[in-house]
């Protein structure tokens, strides 16, 4: 038997809103119905071609139980992610399925968000790393994140000072790590959530098994074929597996460039530069270059650091082959619609 949403005669998807509104009514008619058609998630596209995951309803749910099972509880969510987005959908079926209306964040206002949850039931959130940056700055933004009982960060990968700074604040944070194909966030602060696998394959790159997978790309079996082997998800991202089983991500397999012979992760450079603290924001890219081969590139958002202390600032701990033979400022780095940085976008600029 093909699992739930699978089967080849079903054509009909449930395509969640970019309305909050409409997107909680539809998943709340979803989580209701007998025999639901599987959810279509658009992927944002931030590295590629957007794709359409189709998700059953039992990954979903499997999701939703997991998490539970590994916060410790369970309560009203605050939705201030798109709807339509893998990351939240899940905050508002949680939500649903604990029994709460999730509250909508308007304009990033957690202090309004949190102040409408009608009851004393756990309150929860879910943010990428450039929303938490942005509220940390604003002491009555983040008294408001304090009661939260949990606050998930995913969608990219949050620097260690990030995460200090609200912890110090009083933020109980978690990390996650998954896509629209794990239906959200499956590996908490490097660990997996119960029934989920993990795996690191022979090229370094992060494979993942369990229940909340999704079942295919819509109208793309070849993709589906080469992405889901033998009960595996195979990701772009590379990663390894500390010696207590705790995953650490190193960036997509694509972000290692070869510049002038040397291979450089543009993750951890770019880590590094966030470090610097006259930086707020950086990303690393790798373009043609008739000598390098790829010269890499820094697009910072910060304070006017030279260029030299830059570079230093990153062979302090790097190889100095690492540093950015490039420095562009700018006032902000492109977005998408979730949060995450437009790397296709920032690219074309390039």
């Amino acid at each position: 038997m093909l699992p739930e949403g699978t089967s080849v005669s079903r054509v009909s998807f449930l395509r969640p809103s970019d309305d909050p509104a409409v997107a909680v009514r539809q998943l709340a008619q979803w989580l209701a119905a007998d025999d639901p058609e599987p959810l279509l998630i658009e992927t944002s596209g931030s590295t590629g071609r957007p794709k359409g995951v189709v998700l059953p309803r039992s990954a979903v749910l499997a999701s939703v139980t997991a998490s539970a099972r590994r916060l410790g509880a369970s309560g009203r969510w605050l939705l201030a992610l798109p709807s339509s987005y893998v990351a939240g959908v899940q905050v508002v079926v949680r939500s649903l399925v604990a029994g709460h209306e999730p509250v909508v964040v308007e304009g990033l206002d957690l202090v309004a968000a949190v102040g409408a949850s009608p009851d004393d039931a756990p309150v929860f959130t879910s943010l990428v790393p450039t929303q938490l940056h942005r509220v940390l700055d604003d002491p009555t933004q983040v008294a408001a994140l304090a009661r939260c009982h949990t606050v998930l960060v995913g969608g990219g990968g949050i620097d260690p000072a990030l995460r200090h700074r609200a912890e110090e604040a009083g933020i109980h944070v978690v990390t996650t790590y998954g896509s629209s194909e794990t239906a959200g966030g499956c590996v908490y602060d490097g660990l997996p959530l119960d029934g989920v696998g993990v795996t690191i394959a022979a090229d370094g790159r992060v494979r993942l098994a369990g229940p909340t997978l999704f079942s295919h790309y819509l109208d793309d079996p070849g993709l589906t074929a080469e992405t889901l082997v033998d009960g595996w998800f195979l990701t772009s991202d590379a990663g390894r597996l500390d010696e207590d089983g705790r995953l650490r991500v190193l960036g997509r397999i694509d972000d290692v460039v070869i510049s002038g012979g040397v291979k450089v992760p543009l993750p951890a450079v770019a880590r590094r530069l966030r470090e610097h603290p006259s930086v707020e924001q950086a990303e690393v890219l790798g373009v043609p270059d008739d000598e390098w081969g790829q010269r890499l590139v820094a697009v910072v958002v910060g304070g006017a650091v030279p260029d030299a202390e830059l570079r230093d600032w990153v062979g302090e701990v790097h190889p100095r082959s690492w540093a950015p033979r490039e420095v562009r400022r700018v006032d902000a780095l492109p977005l998408l619609a979730n949060g995450k940085v437009d790397r296709q976008a920032l690219r074309s600029s390039l």
